[in-house]
């Protein structure tokens, strides 16, 4: 996802708190906790963390005044997922953001009353997060980073880079429905460049 989309998905989110709300209690903190899944030395983590806190100071939101945002880094590792995003809910947060399919299966088992925003997730009406674009329902929002059938296009550029290739195995987590529908567009379109389609199911970064 652009960095640009992010910025204004977060802002936009931010704006969205009612705004009667927002000037009766200024004086109170309020907790935003962000599950990222990078390591904490990822650049590309780093740099939507700041573009977040840009975002919300833009908006009138000042960190040690009237936010405390929290930043919980889970670098792919489910046993962290469970633990930042439990302590999040418990402590409560007033919004929790995260960055991934995985974060947000975790996050979504846990509440169904505070704010979800999430980005860089795939197909969320499919996954079940959302009830459709235009009204996700619940408590979550967010961004999709690109659609499903945009599967079929990495194999047909895939074939047009290296057209000697009549074999590709696609990495798929079985714990991520989404990865099943995405499957099925590759070998539909592998199917018709006459591509060899398998699949292996990994769900860390060691079977990677």
């Amino acid at each position: 996802m652009r960095r640009r989309a992010f910025i204004t998905l977060l802002g936009g989110a931010a704006a969205a708190w009612p705004l009667a709300a927002r000037a009766q209690q200024r004086d109170r903190v309020r907790r935003v906790g962000v599950i990222m899944n990078y390591t904490e030395s990822d650049p590309e983590g780093q740099a939507r963390c700041s573009a977040l806190r840009q975002r919300l100071h833009e908006l009138g939101w000042v960190e040690g005044s009237n936010i405390q945002i929290e930043v919980r880094w889970v670098g792919g590792k489910t046993d962290r997922m469970q633990t930042y995003a439990t302590e999040f809910v418990r402590l409560p947060s007033e919004v929790i953001v995260v960055n991934s399919t995985p974060l947000l299966a975790v996050v979504k088992q846990l509440t169904r009353t505070i704010p979800i925003v999430f980005a860089q997730v795939a197909d969320p009406i499919a996954s079940g997060f959302a009830s459709s674009y235009a009204r996700p329902g619940e408590n979550i929002t967010g961004f999709t980073d690109f659609d499903v059938s945009i599967a079929g296009k990495w194999i047909e550029v895939l074939k047009e880079a290296a057209p000697f290739i009549n074999r590709v195995t696609v990495l798929r987590d079985p714990k991520q429905t989404n990865h099943d529908a995405f499957l099925r567009v590759i070998e539909t379109t592998g199917d018709s460049l006459k591509v060899q389609v398998s699949a292996a199911g990994v769900s860390d970064r060691a079977g990677i």
